[in-house]
Parts: structure tokens; C-alpha cells; sequence
């Protein structure tokens, strides 16, 4: 990436068509070369154009970093149910965002434990009731800004990442937080796909990134349980970040004192950075992120930086140049 101003084309995002389904396997892999699977998350190439930024809602929420009810703290309505448990990019499941809900429909979320590791005083592992016990549940509306372009706003119920951390005492040495999904692939037919993706999926955090108050583990949705499509039983929310830095689906946590390999470093490491912040003045190679598509919505809204939560996390990146370390 770099932060350079480009003219993109316009098209519209439902003739933009993901990589292997337009390729051949074997072109594909003549293609990547190692990187098997690199570039296959699919542009909604967004125009130059866009509306104007939103405006911070006069209500209590907007002295929050994260709304309540349904209502995020600029004043964003949250989407649909259906919308939200509808039109999901998870990997493991299906390249295609419709196709998700009715491949999960049979995944098993229990019984499920997370075992938390590594650079810790207590190392445990965590049945999913336990967890939702441990740790009072609290809902929380947070804006998701996916990679691709589009964005929604989503109603969360789950708790503090940091209270889980704290709880198995990190080390002085522990640098960074590694999360690791389930690979289950005779529930996920996506990983049975051996021109895909290495498995599991991986992601990971700084300590100080997981140890802020916005980094949510969430366990519900709509003040439902959260639906397989959408990562059950477990899964992140960190909504400064692109939406591919919320791992799903997790049963490992291990802290560690270096960086670790992730998902897509691994995949496509010049496309897909370490940090995933939400920045609009950094372009992806083949599409700009200036602008946004949020679903249910036809016109377009400008991205703001950190998806809006700058006031909350920037602190967290002085002092690092944010076109290199995307």
C-alpha cells in the first residue's frame, strides 16, 4: 500500500468478480507462486466520490465510544438482523458473502473451550458458559468497515477483551496476542479447499491494542446468541480495524513476545498489513478506501479515520508512520 492519491475506475460492485472464480486453479497458483490464495478478497471498487461525513449525534451516545440500543454514537442506525447474519466474508465457509449463513446452518458452537496460553501467570482454558458468566455481558453498537469497501452497523453483546487477559496475568515479556480459529473442515468446506488458504485462521494484536477498552469479545448479537455465520461461539470485534482483524470461530489465544504470522501476512502480506486500521488515506493496491458502501445503502459516505474511533485509539500508534504500517 501506499498513501498516494489514485483515480480509480468506476464499477459498480456487483461486476467485480473474486479471482478463483475467474481464473482457473492452475493459473491461480502459476499466479501466487507461495502466496496460494493471495488477492482473492473482492473490491467493491469505490468512486472518488462521497457523501459527507456523519455528524456526532446530539443524544448521550455520542459521548460514548460506542453506541447502545441500536444506535451507534454518531447517530447510526444499525442494520437489519437478516442483513447482518445474510452477507458475511468468512473464509472457511465460502468466498461468497450469501452463500455463508446456509453453509454454517449445521456448525456445532458446543460444547467449545479457548484455551489461553503462552506468556502468562495462569495459562486456562475456558468453556464458553463459563466465559459468559465470568465476565458481565454487555451490549455494545460498534461500525464494522470492511477491507473490501463496505461497512454496517452492528449491535454486539459480549465483554472486555482485556478483562480475559488480565485474568490469566500476562507476563512483562508478553509483546503480542495470537488468536487461532477452529479448523474443522468436515463442518467448513472451505478449508477442504487445498488451492485455497493455509488453515487455521490466525490473527493477532499488540498487548496494548488488546488491552484497549473498544477490543470486545463478543458472544451475541441482537441480544441473541451470536449465529454461526457471524463467528459462534466466539469471536472479536475491534472496529478501528478491518473487518479480516476479527478473528471468528476462536479456540486459542496465546501471548507472545513476538510478532506473529497471521492469516493473511501470510497470504498476501503487501495487501493485507499487520495492524488493519481503517485509514482512507491509504489505498489498498486495487481500490481506494476513501469511501465506503454501507449495506442496505445505495450512495456512498467518506471513511473516517480509525472508522471514527480515532479519539479513542490513536494514541495506541504515535509517533508510527500509518502508510507503512498498515
Amino acid at each position: 500500500m501506499n498513501a498516494r492519491r489514485r483515480t480509480w475506475p468506476q464499477i459498480a460492485a456487483s461486476e467485480i468478480t473474486p479471482e478463483h472464480i475467474y481464473r482457473s486453479r492452475r493459473q491461480f497458483l502459476r499466479a501466487a507462486g507461495a502466496s496460494i490464495g493471495a488477492g482473492l478478497l473482492v473490491a467493491c471498487a469505490p468512486s472518488d466520490g462521497s457523501s459527507a461525513a456523519p455528524t456526532p449525534a446530539a443524544d448521550a451516545t455520542s459521548r460514548l465510544p460506542y453506541g447502545v440500543g441500536t444506535v451507534d454514537e454518531l447517530g447510526k442506525a444499525a442494520n437489519s438482523f437478516e442483513q447482518i447474519t445474510t452477507y458475511n466474508n468468512y473464509y472457511e465457509f465460502s468466498t461468497g458473502k450469501e452463500e455463508v449463513h446456509t453453509l454454517a446452518s449445521g456448525f456445532k458452537t458446543e460444547p467449545w473451550t479457548v484455551a489461553v496460553d503462552g506468556l502468562v501467570g495462569k495459562p486456562q482454558s475456558f468453556d464458553i458458559d463459563d466465559l459468559r458468566t465470568m465476565f458481565d455481558q454487555e451490549e455494545r453498537v460498534y461500525r464494522l468497515r470492511c477491507v473490501e469497501g463496505w461497512s454496517m452497523v452492528i449491535p454486539w453483546q459480549g465483554f472486555a477483551l482485556s478483562k480475559l487477559l488480565k485474568a490469566v496475568e500476562p507476563s512483562a515479556a508478553a509483546k503480542f496476542v495470537r488468536f487461532e480459529s477452529v479448523s474443522r473442515p468436515e463442518e467448513m468446506p472451505g478449508q477442504n479447499d487445498i488451492f485455497s488458504f493455509q488453515w487455521p485462521y490466525v490473527e493477532a494484536l499488540r498487548l496494548d491494542e488488546a488491552m484497549n477498552d473498544l477490543a470486545l469479545v463478543v458472544t451475541g448479537l441482537y441480544g441473541k446468541p451470536l449465529p454461526a455465520q457471524n463467528g459462534a461461539p466466539l469471536r472479536l470485534a475491534l472496529p478501528w480495524k478491518y473487518g479480516f482483524k476479527s478473528a471468528k470461530a476462536i479456540v486459542k489465544i496465546t501471548l507472545t513476545a513476538e510478532q506473529p504470522a497471521t492469516f493473511w501476512t501470510t497470504a498476501n502480506a503487501a495487501e493485507y498489513g499487520f495492524y488493519g486500521n481503517v485509514n482512507p488515506d491509504v489505498d489498498h493496491p486495487r481500490w481506494s478506501q476513501r469511501s465506503e458502501r454501507r449495506i442496505g445503502e445505495l450512495s456512498r459516505q467518506r471513511t473516517l479515520m480509525f472508522n471514527g474511533y480515532e479519539s479513542s485509539v490513536a494514541a495506541l500508534y504515535q509517533g508510527m508512520d500509518l502508510a507503512v504500517n498498515y
